[in-house]
């Protein structure tokens, strides 16, 4: 990411490791790729879509390389509004590898950190100011901010978990993911307004059945979600988990709202994103795990090539289904299979403990018995 003034206006860029230019379609390695649709992230290894050698080698954006990429770069005025967008395939040469701890450390003003990477600091701090407008911009309109915390499993070098506890986004992470979202918005609503073949990440409206009842639910707390013709509002959701936050029953309702809403998909018709409140959005921002954003990445650069005459869009049209479908289904495997070897390390941790007492908050309850979540996740 990059990011400069122009008057009181934000620009700022968003650069993507060139991937396609590595990766062509139809080869053996694209092929693969979509057989794999996505890297899968497990407790202690990772599954990758592409391999190792283009991941961490000529695509990884490393300090002091020049590299390809394709970058969506923002004109982002006072209130948060983007006003011009440019998207272009760019080279570009990076200064700093930073860490989010390291990052982190700046944002909290630890000395040490702020001496060695001074020349970075103010962009950083503006980064900071301009991801919180983004963010404000996006809640205003009724996104809804999901913020539990995922697990961090430790283990040892025998594989053997030695520690479990929550793992908590920070600001750093925080900005990465604003900026991200920022660019994928951008980038969909551009192919939108193109009228191109595309493939559109969606989160179709909750059924109004399980909102229902969720209302119904949390009327014994005291909480009500307004329904509208059985439409509900993201704003409506993002408003009660406001009132939630540090609340005993914050989790319990929170993990309920969230299993009470679809899950997000890859599709070519382009019906918005409820959970983001957002009338475009698209995964265009990791290409080397996510073969949607590769996919989309093909397609820009042909349009930027003036490539994309007639045929192509037809030949776009008739495999984009398929590599919706694909990508879907592949993403909801890698899911799984995330949470199964969670599971199983959770399991062989607290197979350790057996006979102890803890403190826990009923998560669940089902015909087969109670769920009891811990505070360690």
């Amino acid at each position: 990411v990059s990011l400069t003034m122009e008057g009181d206006k934000y620009v700022l860029g968003v650069h993507i490791a060139d991937v396609s230019n590595y990766v062509q379609e139809k080869s053996a390695m694209d092929r693969e790729a979509l057989k794999r649709g996505t890297s899968v992230y497990l407790v202690d290894r990772v599954i990758p879509m592409l391999p190792r050698r283009l991941s961490n080698g000529i695509c990884s954006l490393n300090a002091g390389e020049d590299r390809l990429a394709l970058s969506c770069i923002m004109t982002i005025d006072p209130k948060g509004n983007i006003v011009d967008h440019e998207i272009a395939e760019t080279v570009i040469h990076v200064d700093q590898r930073m860490s989010y701890t390291g990052v982190q450390k700046i944002l909290d003003g630890d000395e040490e950190t702020l001496k060695k990477y001074e020349v970075l600091v103010p962009m950083l701090v503006r980064m900071k100011e301009l991801a919180a407008l983004l963010r404000e911009k996006r809640r205003a309109r009724g996104s809804i901010d999901f913020d539990f915390p995922e697990t961090k499993v430790i283990l040892n070098e025998k594989g053997e978990p030695i520690e479990i506890r929550p793992y908590e986004r920070n600001t750093a992470t925080r900005i990465i993911e604003d900026f991200m979202l920022a660019a994928n918005e951008t980038v969909a609503e551009d192919c939108f307004w193109q009228e191109l073949p595309f493939v559109y990440r969606t989160h179709d409206n909750p059924d109004p059945d399980r909102m229902r009842k969720l209302s119904a639910f949390i009327n014994n707390f005291g909480y009500s979600i307004h329904l509208k013709d059985d439409e509900v509002h993201p704003k409506e959701l993002q408003k009660l988990l406001a009132k939630l936050e540090e609340t005993p029953e914050e989790d319990l309702i929170s993990r309920l709202t969230l299993r009470s809403m679809k899950q997000a998909k890859y599709t070519t018709e382009c019906t918005g994103h409820f959970g983001l409140a957002a009338k475009y959005y698209c995964h265009f921002t990791s290409p080397i795990r996510r073969y949607p954003d590769l996919q989309i990445h093909r397609i820009i650069k042909d349009v930027l090539r003036g490539r994309m005459n007639g045929t192509r869009e037809e030949h776009y049209r008739s495999i984009l289904p398929e590599v919706a479908r694909q990508s879907s289904e592949r993403e909801r495997k890698a899911d799984e299979a995330e949470r199964e070897t969670i599971k199983l390390k959770k399991v062989e941790y607290m197979s350790h403990h057996l006979w102890e007492e803890f403190d826990g908050v009923i998560s669940g309850v089902t015909a087969w018995g109670i769920y009891v979540e811990l505070p360690n996740t």
